[in-house]
């Protein structure tokens, strides 16, 4: 059950964040040395970190973190522009590759080069980029995106190309996928109320380049505008905020759990739903944490402890068949199943993903998909709920394998996701009850989740 945990790397990303840019006139970062030398060190830094990046051995984020602890000197401006120009190479990877192609030079330096034009501003690419680099850059930006073919112009491999032209405004959704994503907070209920923590939040931005404001859907989320240093902020350290996209939030809240009931976190990974499902039971009842990963429950237990939760017990499984889950069977009031997935959702976040991940990849993923969800089932006593969800948009991980799932267990039965959430975000939720979420509609990551009950 290897999870992928995007809200684990959003978390470290918040207190040392590598990347909001964007491809044309979005923000850009500011300053850089002036100096021929510093600059000519700034392009080398990035083509460094391109090399490693692109033999996609690890996610970019954590070879990035490991470079910058290799290179303690950089200031936190370096890391920044070095951070902004390598996550904007891997949203546009297609389109820099195909512009290269006239251009002499080894190929990392020459992706460097459209990365740190793009994530600049003026003054930026000037101290850093020869005019030569700066020529040819900036023809490559001049480019009318279209005149491209959908795969360059979205820079995405063919087989996702084709995935998202299933979807409903294509272009609109490949198009948010190019931006980076904001970053959600999510209030600590048993530690704060929204309101006031966002009031405290907004003064404490105040003069700052950050801003902050409630989530639209989610009655729990702040959405800040840029990365502040959340690390620093004594909000956090005491467990009343927590970093989770308001997707992953309104999850917590389609599986409603109720005080003093039996819940399971089947895949519970870094634990970000755990939390807010433990928040939602005001730390009553028994939730259980499974994760067949240590050290990801591990690194878990610091969270667990800040948010003042008593309820959580982290249990680490062999895997979803392990005899721990089979002693729960038929006994839990709420399942979820926050099922290990291709994480093509949160390609905002984390755009290695659309390179690093293949057909044969999703194959292997829908067959663990379709075991797990069938052994977290059986912890449903009758009358209890099972919730399904990825952060994917894939038909293959999603709707195809509810479809496969009820076929074979005919107990299960739909629950509209619109009886179950706060507020139902416009064109959510499809006609069979289904939620899907999306960057371009709804702002959040892409996330899928379907609500299934037990007949009593």
């Amino acid at each position: 059950m290897k999870k992928y945990d995007s809200e684990q790397r959003s978390a470290r990303r918040a207190a040392n964040p590598p990347s909001r840019s964007k491809a044309r006139g979005h923000e850009r970062a500011r300053g850089a040395s002036t100096d021929e030398r510093g600059g000519s060190r700034r392009l080398d830094q990035v083509t460094e970190v391109l090399k490693q990046v692109l033999s996609w051995d690890q996610p970019a984020d954590v070879l990035l973190s490991k470079y910058f602890r290799s290179n303690p000197a950089m200031g936190a401006r370096d890391r920044a522009q070095v951070a902004q120009a390598v996550f904007d190479v891997l949203r546009h990877l297609r389109r820099y590759r195909h512009d290269a192609q006239s251009i002499a030079g080894g190929l990392q330096a020459k992706l460097a080069v459209f990365g740190l034009y793009a994530s600049l501003d003026d003054a930026g690419r000037q101290s850093i980029l020869t005019p030569e680099q700066l020529t040819w850059a900036a023809h490559s930006q001049q480019i009318d995106p279209d005149s491209l073919a959908f795969g360059l112009r979205f820079s995405v491999p063919d087989w996702i190309e084709q995935e998202i032209k299933r979807l409903p405004e294509p272009e609109s959704y490949a198009e948010s996928l190019l931006h980076g994503a904001p970053l959600d907070l999510r209030v600590n209920g048993l530690k704060g109320e929204r309101q006031a923590v966002l009031e405290e939040i907004q003064v404490q931005l105040q003069d700052s380049r950050f801003s902050a404001q409630a989530t639209p859907y989610s009655p729990d989320g702040i959405r800040l505008t840029g990365h502040p240093p959340l690390n620093r902020w004594k909000l956090f350290s005491d467990g009343v905020i927590e970093v989770q996209d308001e997707g992953s939030q309104l999850l917590a809240h389609l599986v409603g759990p109720k005080r003093g009931e039996m819940v399971i976190d089947f895949c519970a990974g870094a634990g970000g739903k755990t939390l807010a499902l433990g928040a939602l039971m005001r730390s009553t009842g028994r939730l259980y944490a499974f994760d067949v990963s240590a050290a990801r429950l591990g690194r878990a237990k610091p969270r667990f402890a800040r948010s003042g939760l008593s309820n959580v017990h982290p249990v680490v499984i062999r895997n979803e068949r392990d005899d721990r889950v089979n002693r729960l069977a038929g006994k839990a009031h709420r399942v979820l199943v926050d099922a290990p997935c291709t994480g093509l959702g949160t390609l905002r976040r984390n755009p290695d993903l659309k390179w690093r991940q293949s057909p044969e990849q999703l194959q292997r993923l829908c067959q663990e998909q379709a075991s797990i969800l069938t052994q977290a089932a059986k912890c449903v006593r009758p009358g209890g709920r099972l919730v399904y969800a990825t952060c994917s948009f894939l038909y293959q991980e999603n709707e195809a394998q509810i479809e496969q799932f009820l076929q074979q267990h005919p107990e299960f039965a739909l629950v509209n996701a619109t009886e179950c959430l706060p507020i139902c975000p416009t064109n959510a939720v499809d006609g069979q009850g289904m939620l899907r979420l999306r960057p371009d509609w709804h702002g959040t990551d892409g996330f899928f989740a379907a609500i299934l009950q037990k007949n009593i």
